[in-house]
């Protein structure tokens, strides 16, 4: 019988809450209820802290929604701890679910004219500047770049010396970045 009573008060609590926004009463709910909530979630595997913020989002929830509570469905513990186990879903289903990246929806915007014509005397340059260089130079350049070749890969395709195939290219790159500037 005590334990209905105490039942009775806490669901007085819950009435005076919804109807006064009663912070007396939301203090002794929230005494009673968050280091229990607290503890449920602990127990079913959360960690300390995220049990921590989703017992105060639970708390915050029966002061929001008290309004909601039904003695007659349900105890006021029965109630409290349904909030509980469904913050505790939510936040695991957050977990697990990665962030979407921003995705970009419908046709690409039209590239700015001066953009484009920008790009296109980039490129003019670059080819004027690659046939400026050596003949040796820019067909290290092109295997490089184009072939997608590392140094030893063109070192073996050539028989050229690992050394001199860097050197070379490093005297291209820098002749074309003088040239491109």
């Amino acid at each position: 019988m005590a334990e209905k009573d105490a039942e009775m008060d806490w669901a007085g609590l819950v009435v005076r809450v919804r109807d006064t926004q009663d912070k007396t009463a939301f203090a002794a709910l929230f005494r009673h209820f968050a280091p229990r909530v607290k503890g449920f979630l602990m127990k079913s595997g959360a960690e300390a802290t995220l049990a921590e913020e989703c017992a105060q989002d639970v708390m915050a929830t029966l002061w929001q929604k008290a309004h909601m509570f039904d003695p007659a469905r349900a105890s006021v513990a029965t109630w409290v701890f349904t909030i509980a186990r469904n913050r505790r879903i939510d936040a695991l289903r957050k977990a697990r679910r990665a962030e979407p990246e921003e995705l970009d929806w419908g046709p690409e915007a039209e590239p700015d004219q001066a953009e484009v014509f920008e790009a296109q005397q980039e490129t003019e340059r670059l080819g004027r500047a690659l046939a400026g260089l050596p003949e040796k130079q820019r067909a290290l350049i092109e295997r490089a770049f184009y072939g997608d070749l590392s140094h030893s890969e063109i070192a073996a395709e050539t028989g050229l010396p690992l050394g001199t195939i860097k050197s070379r290219i490093r005297l291209a790159l820098d002749k074309l970045r003088h040239d491109m500037t």
